[in-house]
């Protein structure tokens, strides 16, 4: 699977580093070669922000019409979504290509994309509230985080459903989906991957909440002692 993106674009490269997502892949020499050449080119950090959203947008009419090619198609859609999430952070911090606006292409983006994917998936098995509630409680998880930074604490990535982990699961299911409709013609794997990521995103944030609650406390304990 790709890895997800870099916290924001920065407007320059000395971001805290307790902003930034920790991704595996940014490390990978081919995504450090893609972003390095993207740097040469006049394409902006923000303009790939948008093109992941419009990956979104194509993926989740594939997953709404349905059947074994649109169902690979989405899956490849949720990959080059996660792939433009990585390289748009790359550009902008390493490749000092941020500008002041860049958080907003960072993170409204995001959030329209994974309504996207999600409210589909529910009218994909007939359950139009359970997409609306798997895209509410995703974006439950982002405003988590970010309130918590701007509490001043370390914005927390983590949890059984962060971004990554709800797009992984989405991309097993479409897969899953492609077999299970030529042997049963049934939905099951799109209907658990909604029923997992509702939970999953209810839980992360939840458990994100509790550290934040937790890092306060012990700040007030720290400035009482």
């Amino acid at each position: 699977m790709m890895g997800d993106p870099m916290m924001d674009h920065a407007a320059s490269a000395a971001a805290p580093a307790a902003d930034r997502r920790p991704i595996a892949t940014r490390q990978a020499r081919w995504a450090q070669r893609l972003a390095a050449w993207l740097t040469t080119t006049p394409v902006t950090p923000n303009q790939i922000s948008v093109l992941s959203a419009v990956w979104a947008v194509i993926g989740g009419a594939l997953l709404l019409h349905g059947g074994i090619a649109a169902w690979i198609g989405a899956a490849l859609c949720v990959q080059l979504r996660l792939l433009c999430n990585l390289l748009d952070g790359m550009v902008a911090v390493e490749g000092g290509k941020g500008s002041p606006v860049g958080a907003l292409y960072n993170e409204i983006p995001d959030r329209f994309a994974d309504t996207a994917f999600l409210v589909p998936l529910g009218y994909a098995v007939g359950l139009p509230w359970l997409g609306w509630a798997a895209a509410l409680a995703a974006m439950l998880t982002a405003y988590v985080r970010v309130f918590g930074g701007a509490l001043g604490l370390a914005q927390d990535f983590g949890g059984v459903m962060a971004k990554q982990r709800r797009m992984a699961a989405l991309t097993v299911a479409l897969l899953a989906q492609a077999v299970e409709h030529v042997l049963w013609g049934t939905r099951y794997s799109l209907l658990a991957a909604g029923w997992i990521i509702v939970a999953g995103s209810l839980l992360t944030a939840a458990t994100r909440t509790s550290g934040i609650a937790r890092h306060l406390k012990n700040q007030g304990l720290e400035a009482r002692s």
